[in-house]
């Protein structure tokens, strides 16, 4: 995924859509938008961040699951199998990202609406072009600010908007791999 920080204007759309979308009880958020400032009077600037689950390349949820639980699938998305999940949390403490909560005793968390992409390949669709198969999030997104697709696929739209901007991710120096990225300029 990736979130275009020049473009975001928090109207938290996304955060409602995901909502509606999973069925997330209240207080349950897998997407947020954080609302940051920058700078001192009168120089004052404001960003705001999507945050949510990154899918790491090496979740750290992933490798303390007692019950294998926590999954990576070969495209890279983190799931959960609430069928094995026992509920004991060790993956909510993990997480760098705080990026899960637990609901009827079960961890929860964004899987990128999973069932969407599924579906969508299933139907010869591909996500990030195709809005069956993409994330709620990202379709509702009212300034174009979020993409998803298959940042490895050098004919992809994140593999363009990769190359043509400036990138970070969050906390990388944990070397957990997370899989958005934020835009803030231009390619140099």
């Amino acid at each position: 995924m990736v979130a275009d920080l020049r473009r975001c204007v928090g109207c938290q759309t996304c955060t409602a859509a995901c909502k509606q979308a999973n069925g997330t009880p209240p207080g349950v958020q897998w997407r947020r938008v954080l609302d940051l400032e920058t700078g001192e009077y009168p120089e004052v600037k404001r960003a705001f961040v999507p945050v949510g689950c990154m899918h790491c390349d090496d979740p750290p949820c992933m490798h303390v699951c007692p019950s294998t639980a926590t999954r990576k699938r070969p495209d890279g998305i983190v799931t959960i199998d609430y069928d094995l999940c026992i509920g004991c949390g060790y993956c909510m403490v993990a997480c760098p990202y705080e990026a899960r909560a637990k609901v009827d005793g079960v961890a929860t968390k964004c899987t990128f609406c999973v069932d969407r992409i599924d579906a969508g390949l299933a139907n010869g669709l591909k996500p990030g072009v195709d809005p069956e198969a993409t994330p709620a999030c990202v379709n509702s997104c009212i300034a174009k600010a979020l993409h998803f697709g298959d940042a490895d696929d050098p004919q992809s739209n994140l593999s363009g908007l990769l190359a043509e901007n400036q990138s970070f991710r969050l906390s990388e120096d944990l070397e957990t791999g997370p899989n958005i990225f934020y835009l803030w300029d231009k390619a140099l």
